[in-house]
């Protein structure tokens, strides 16, 4: 089954495309531009839901829903947001359909137009700041934490599954505080633990820095970001935290009574990540043969295949299986026996390499007899003959070596990728090599845009771990002075 996928070298996006289809993640839906997450996917995105939200709640935010749609005149009250997002975004004009007086199917009632059109939400700072209007009055109000897991619609003209589709999931959280330094305290909490998230469970090295200021988040006074590597040298945004500073609450009056009693303005943050990091997951370990799943997003562990040509074989193996099924189970781990009899061993395992499980447990008579199992493991497609006994430890030992061995791998390649560069000509070579590159910017705008137009690179972001940017250069474009390196690279 793993063959059917085009190579990563031959056409990296086609073998993207490819294994997203064929591992039952998700598949392109009816509605041009949206997609359907199949369970299995969506047994992934569950698993990242459920830690992240664990995360969320250890550092005291609280869920709460608000309306998918907005009035328009809200989006207009912050005029960098709408700018930023008025070209994506989905309108809503009538609440009724009626049958076609022509006889042509049905058609929008021209009688029932709405009194004002409804944006469908590309994000919802606008709504949710209507809605702290009402919640704070007073300090003690402060502060309010608050995260959100829904649909977003941002009406895309290109798409391509989990990496940019016309509607999306997601969690964004919206924060309300009585100071700015609080405020900033909050946007670089979240970024680190977004950060967090991708190294130890995601198994991808981010690096964390902030964007530009023509990469920011449309309304933000500061963005900061977590920027992953793929296997193809581009860059992949996979989270982004924002100090939003007073532009909403001011945009939607929010004030407080300070301790002394006199009325101010809160500070406000935002921070989100997606349905994107499937996409970051894939493109960040997968190889091809087919998915590569780091163990603590597996949502299988471990595949039990019997091999036999008997019933009496066949059995006394799966009753085996079952017992080691209980005793790896204890240990917090999930367990599929592979019991269909309408399919040859080797189909089976190529089908479970391609979906991604961690580890593959074959047992035949032979083995059965002897108290061994062949044990195969997906990162390395190596495999071994071990001894039945502690087989819950062996196998608890190994999703550890496993979650340690992708990260590593991911981390190296960043590493070998990752190069400074100080002249105009090296720049326009390796960046098309696939490459990220440190290298010095002189902060202007104008300068930005010029890279940006003769090479399709962007900086990814402004560093602030990962790599030491901080010494003095000259510009790799302009020549400028410049106090700091910054991440170029091409980007999704």
């Amino acid at each position: 089954m793993a063959k059917e996928l085009t190579s990563r070298e031959e056409n990296y996006s086609q073998w993207y495309n490819d294994l997203v289809v064929k591992a039952d993640l998700a598949e392109n839906s009816a509605v041009r531009g949206c997609m359907v997450i199949k369970p299995y996917g969506y047994a992934i995105w569950e698993k990242m839901h459920d830690v992240l939200d664990r995360m969320f709640k250890q550092t005291g935010h609280q869920n709460a829903y608000f309306p998918l749609f907005i009035p328009k005149s809200f989006l207009s009250r912050e005029a960098e947001h709408v700018e930023g997002f008025a070209k994506e975004c989905a309108v809503v004009t009538h609440h009724r359909l009626m049958n076609d007086p022509n006889g042509e199917g049905v058609v929008v009632d021209p009688s029932a137009k709405l009194e004002e059109e409804l944006i469908v939400r590309p994000t919802s700072e606008t709504i949710i700041w209507n809605t702290y209007k009402n919640w704070i009055t007073s300090w003690r109000d402060l502060p309010i934490l608050v995260n959100q897991w829904a649909n977003v619609v941002r009406w895309e003209m290109r798409t391509r599954l989990f990496l940019r589709t016309a509607e999306f999931l997601w969690q964004e959280g919206h924060t309300a505080h009585a100071t700015a330094a609080e405020a900033i305290e909050e946007a670089t909490k979240m970024v680190n633990v977004y950060a967090d998230f991708a190294r130890n469970y995601m198994a991808v090295p981010v690096i964390v820095g902030h964007k530009s200021e023509s990469e920011r988040f449309a309304g933000a006074i500061d963005t900061l970001c977590i920027e992953a590597m793929m296997q193809d040298g581009k860059a992949l945004q996979a989270g982004t935290s924002h100090f939003l500073g007073q532009n909403f609450d001011k945009a939607f009056d929010v004030q407080f009574a300070n301790k002394e009693g006199n009325l101010e303005y809160v500070w406000a943050t935002s921070w989100g990540v997606s349905t994107r990091l499937m996409g970051a997951l894939i493109m960040a370990h997968s190889d091809n043969n087919g998915l590569v799943l780091p163990p603590k997003l597996a949502p299988i562990h471990v595949v039990m295949v019997p091999i036999f040509k008997t019933e009496e074989e066949h059995n006394a193996i799966v009753a085996k299986m079952e017992e080691m099924k209980k005793e790896i189970e204890a240990k917090g781990y999930t367990v599929k026996i592979d019991d269909r009899d309408n399919l040859r061993p080797g189909f089976k395992f190529a089908e479970w390499e391609l979906k991604g499980v961690p580890s593959r447990i074959a047992i035949g008579p032979r083995d059965l007899a002897a108290g061994t199992l062949e044990l195969a493991r997906r990162d390395t497609l190596t495999k071994e003959t071990v001894e039945e006994a502690g087989i819950g430890e062996k196998i608890a030992a190994l999703m550890d070596e496993i979650q340690e061995n992708i990260y590593k791998k991911a981390f190296d390649f960043r590493e070998s990728h990752t190069i400074k560069v100080d002249t105009w000509e090296e720049f326009k070579e390796k960046i098309e090599q696939g490459y990220f590159l440190l290298c010095h910017w002189d902060g202007t705008a104008e300068t930005e845009a010029k890279i940006q137009e003769e090479t399709k690179a962007t900086i990814r972001c402004i560093p602030t771990d990962s790599f030491v940017v901080e010494e003095e250069g000259k510009c790799v474009y302009s020549g400028r002075p410049s106090s700091r390196r910054v991440v170029f690279a091409k980007a999704y």
